[in-house]
């Protein structure tokens, strides 16, 4: 049975489950900023989640998800990926531009209406902007890859994914043509700015949004990764 979740309950869920899976655990003080509200007004969440075993508050540390907490995060990412592809695919919005619309419309999704959604889309493994939309079962295919801030200098990467989805980054990363699929070189890094060479153009990113694009070199497979 589909467990019903206050649309918070499940915000926190999907931020801790993104701050999870790049830091280990999603510390309160950045889940707090993730989440745009002051650090005292997550207690009461984070203790309502922990009582229905959703999460661990371990103190003085963060807050992980259980097992159980994963899979509601998986089931609530797959309706969110799957709400971007319908934007993007059917209503043709600018991928730059879709990841505050469909987080409301994830929330209106019921498991049956995502695999509906997801067999009239055609099955799409991935959203607009290259992240992998989990299966029904909870499986995801990711590519190793590896942070522009940690790319080799001169030497060519495929944009995997952009796992910033607010859209004032997407725009900027739009504005360079800097979208999944597509190849670059970093040219040279100085102050805390990386530059770049994207097909014939030079531009430059700030470290702090350079770090959310994923890159991977041609030739790297996908894996299946179950949660």
């Amino acid at each position: 049975m589909e467990i019903l979740l206050s649309q918070e309950a499940e915000e926190y869920i999907e931020t801790i489950y993104k701050l999870q899976k790049r830091n280990g655990i999603a510390k309160t003080k950045e889940l707090a900023e993730t989440l745009h509200v002051v650090p005292g007004s997550i207690t009461n969440t984070i203790e309502h989640l922990e009582s229905h075993s959703f999460v661990v508050h371990e103190p003085y540390r963060g807050v992980k998800l259980t097992k159980e907490g994963e899979k509601i995060a998986l089931t609530i990412i797959r309706k969110h990926r799957l709400a971007e592809r319908l934007l993007t695919d059917v209503l043709k919005v600018e991928w730059s531009s879709v990841h505050e619309d469909a987080c409301k419309l994830e929330h209106a999704l019921t498991k049956n209406l995502a695999n509906l959604l997801d067999e009239r889309l055609g099955h799409p493994k991935f959203c607009p902007h290259g992240n992998p939309i989990p299966t029904e079962s909870g499986v995801i295919e990711e590519e190793p890859c590896i942070a522009l801030t940690e790319a080799n200098l001169n030497e060519t990467y495929i944009v995997d994914r952009i796992i910033d989805e607010e859209h004032v980054n997407l725009q900027l990363l739009a504005e360079e043509n800097i979208k999944p699929e597509a190849t670059l070189q970093v040219v040279k890094r100085k102050a805390n700015q990386v530059f770049l060479r994207v097909g014939k153009k030079e531009c430059r990113l700030g470290s702090g949004l350079a770090e959310n694009v994923l890159l991977r070199k041609k030739g790297e497979s996908t894996c299946a990764v179950e949660a």
